[in-house]
């Protein structure tokens, strides 16, 4: 079983720009929006453009990078909003959530144990004046609570001048994470993050017990 983690923040708020660091090979982007990534040398990366969500859980199973991602993952459920336009009822917007779901399922049991999955999703606010992950409607929202779905959740944020992730709510937001895994404010880096969380789980060590078991049995 892989990781899923969301990261959230308005646009412009330095999401896609986090993967700047990624070398070719350690990331395979699907990019919903099909929008150029905002720097350079983005366009040396595994990208797929514009994927249907069976796109998506095929290029999860069959990626060979372990780090992967969903840019702007809400248009995923904006898009079929869309295309569902005309249909009458609200039955579709159950559909939705449930596609969305079945989508991070998919992360989590259908990746291998070193895999992690980064789901870049646009902010909403509540009436509350909470943000939280934007979806298409308290119809989905009453279906779904989507940062439950999450260990990590992080939230990106810029002053015009300076980017970051908040790790932890402070009362407002939906950012979570593990007790010590991360200050409560970090760079907007997220090789840096995918590094520390593999560090922090262990995972860079199963992944090289596995090689030294393979060497051993061959």
């Amino acid at each position: 079983m892989g990781i899923a983690v969301l990261i959230l923040g308005a646009s412009g708020s330095g999401k896609s720009t986090s993967l700047r660091n990624f070398k070719t090979g350690e990331v395979s982007i699907f990019n919903v929006a099909s929008k150029p990534l905002p720097f350079k040398g983005s366009g040396k990366l595994a990208t797929i453009n514009q994927p249907t969500y069976d796109q998506i859980r095929a290029g999860l199973k069959s990626a060979k990078a372990k780090a992967l991602v969903i840019d702007d993952s809400q248009y995923l459920m904006v898009f079929e909003e869309f295309d569902r336009a005309k249909e009458a009822g609200y039955g579709k917007f159950t559909d939705i959530a449930q596609n969305f779901y079945k989508l991070v399922q998919a992360a989590i049991k259908e990746t291998g144990p070193d895999t992690i999955v980064y789901f870049l999703h646009h902010t909403d606010v509540d009436e509350t004046g909470r943000i939280k992950a934007k979806t298409v409607g308290k119809m989905i929202d009453s279906h779904l609570t989507l940062e439950g779905l999450f260990p990590i959740v992080l939230l990106a944020g810029t002053d015009g001048t300076s980017y970051w992730f908040d790790t932890q709510s402070d009362g407002y937001t939906t950012a979570k994470s593990p007790m010590g895994m991360f200050e409560k404010r970090i760079e907007n880096n997220l090789k840096m993050v995918d590094t520390t969380i593999r560090e922090y789980w262990g995972l860079a060590d199963n992944k090289a017990k596995k090689e030294a078991n393979n060497e051993t049995t061959h």
